[in-house]
């Protein structure tokens, strides 16, 4: 690391991933080792010794002799961590004292020093990174995030065939017929339904244990509220000023716990009608696919190890569901739609997908977008989201009747929408206007493949376009905002864009006193035609007028103005 580097980290302050040292009075090597394995058993980062919790760089004390041996401090840290921990050192020469980088990668298995202490970073209530305790719980916990550990997986030591509800049986047969799952499932016994969906291990001793998969789904509901209490759902309703009025909890098996909550949901979502033609088409408040999707989210991707509750609440004007632990390890808010299936339960999320449950793809995070996009509400909204809890916002309220309408008949015409046009075009209806940059992170992928997407649109005649390739801006197009029976937005969207873009003219021009057809449509974002038609518009009302010889030297001034 050079000095540029050095000042532009030290700029950006501490944060789980940065650690400032002050070296005044020389900190210990046991110090050292203990932030190192901290960083290894979080995200990785760098160490900075040598630089007080301001960010002023006061110097670090050489650690061997006169100066600094990177190699030897590196060896240090390899030999007094278990497992092993590499590090990249190197001493950066500041006018203000050298200052020791050490680089740490993030380790997939719990790291300790050889002392046998294991430590990990965390943002404290302060809002500042902290070094606090890396209890074994939390190691399981990390373990099942990174995809090392699958939990779901896990023998019941205490548990026995017996632990096993008969009726739970019946129901997930009936579940898979339902459903349409793996119709051969249903042929077989209790015992060979349990083995073929891998919930119950053979112990070496022969015999036939239920495994945590196994217990969630068709475990007795005694057994399951002594043998694992961390599963726990709560269906609350509040009001406005958020008391609970409804607060119905379950610690049943899974499919029960899904007929529960669906019921409940069922009693709540009311429906709308929009009249095409001799035909109805309901519209709930909120859908039924996505809802459903996002509570088996919820329970398949909840962290089991954690002593917290999955909770649907029901809101005046939206839907909250919070389930237990983070996303898992690579998934982010930014690349949601795009990662890879990466399940925290692997072995519950293959039984779903066996029943019916959940989609055969495990792409459910589709479902759910699509399942508020194509009722013209707001996408789901995973931002609240932390470590501790992946949390959802399903925005309901008064629908859009004529976009969900348009929707269908796209499905109707064959032509149906595809979920990353269904992304620019809610968008489009509540924000107007979208450019490329903007599309390229709704969709989540590159900007090749949201250019792509608009410009399909565009094709379609369900956008329009405004401004040269490179720096186009899209709207919904007239048909579509006739359709949606909001003409006066179109009016109003086109006139007003008309409106800014003679005033940014008008004020060039008193600025620089004239202007070119090329440098109205770079100013305007629109194309050269659209120019040269703003430009005469502007001398039919006298506001310009029109000066030089040949194309190539036509400028436009103020109207009267005489050089």
């Amino acid at each position: 690391m050079d000095e540029q580097k050095l000042q532009t980290l030290i700029q950006s302050g501490e944060s789980l991933t940065v650690e400032f040292k002050s070296d005044r009075q020389q900190i210990g090597d046991a110090v050292i080792y203990e932030e190192v394995v901290a960083m290894a058993n979080t995200k990785g980062g760098t160490l900075l010794i040598g630089v007080e919790d301001d960010g002023t760089i006061t110097g670090a004390k050489p650690r061997h002799s006169t100066s600094t041996d990177p190699t030897k401090l590196q060896a240090a840290i390899f030999n007094n961590t278990v497992p092993n921990v590499n590090t990249r050192i190197s001493v950066v020469r500041h006018p203000k004292g050298p200052v020791i980088v050490i680089e740490v990668d993030i380790y997939p298995e719990p790291c300790a020093t050889t002392g046998g202490k294991s430590v990990r970073r965390t943002i404290g209530g302060d809002g500042k990174p902290h070094t606090v305790p890396y209890y074994p719980r939390d190691q399981r916990s990390r373990r099942t995030d990174m995809g090392l550990l699958d939990f779901s997986a896990q023998v019941v030591e205490d548990a026995t065939m017996d632990s096993l509800d008969p009726l739970e049986f019946e129901r997930l047969r009936q579940t898979i017929s339902r459903l349409h799952g793996d119709q051969s499932l249903l042929q077989l016994s209790d015992g060979e339904l349990a083995k073929a969906l891998r919930l119950v291990e053979t112990q070496s001793d022969g015999r036939t244990i239920p495994n945590i998969a196994g217990l969630l789904l068709l475990g007795r509901e005694a057994a399951i509220q002594s043998l694992l209490p961390t599963h726990q759902l709560h269906f609350q309703v509040l009001d406005v000023q958020g008391n609970v009025k409804v607060n119905d909890v379950f610690a049943l098996p899974l499919i029960r716990v899904l007929a529960e909550v669906d019921s409940r949901f069922a009693a709540r979502n009311e429906e709308r009608e929009v009249l095409m033609g001799m035909f109805r088409l309901p519209v709930p408040d909120y859908s039924p696919d996505g809802f459903r999707e996002a509570v088996n989210n919820a329970m398949l991707h909840r962290d089991y190890t954690r002593l917290d509750d999955i909770y649907i609440q029901w809101q005046p004007d939206h839907l909250l569901i919070t389930s237990p632990g983070g996303l898992p390890e690579g998934v982010t808010l930014d690349n949601l739609l795009v990662h890879e299936p990466k399940p925290r339960n692997p072995r519950l999320a293959e039984a779903f997908r066996r029943i019916g449950l959940v989609e055969q793809t495990g792409r459910g995070i589709d479902k759910i977008f699509a399942g508020q996009l194509r009722y013209g509400r707001a996408a789901p909204n995973y931002g609240r989201s932390d470590a501790t809890a992946v949390r959802v916002v399903l925005r309901g309220g008064q629908p859009s009747l004529q976009f969900a309408a348009f929707v269908y008949e796209q499905d109707k015409a064959g032509t149906p929408l595809s979920l990353d046009e269904m992304l620019v075009l809610n968008t489009l209806f509540f924000e107007r206007r979208i450019d490329t940059e903007r599309a390229e992170n709704l969709i989540q992928k590159g900007t090749t493949e949201a250019r792509a997407v608009l410009e399909q649109l565009h094709e379609r005649g369900m956008v329009e376009a405004r401004g040269e390739k490179r720096g186009r801006v899209y709207h919904l197009a007239a048909s579509l905002y006739r359709q949606l029976g909001q003409i006066p937005a179109y009016v109003r969207s086109r006139g007003f864009d008309q409106i800014q873009q003679r005033q940014m003219i008008l004020n060039f021009v008193q600025m620089e006193g004239q202007i070119t057809r090329a440098k109205a449509a770079e100013l305007c974002q629109i194309s050269g035609l659209q120019a040269s038609y703003l430009l005469r518009k502007m001398c039919d009302f006298n506001e310009l007028e029109k000066a030089g010889k040949g194309r190539r030297y036509i400028f436009y001034r103020l109207a009267n103005a005489r050089v």
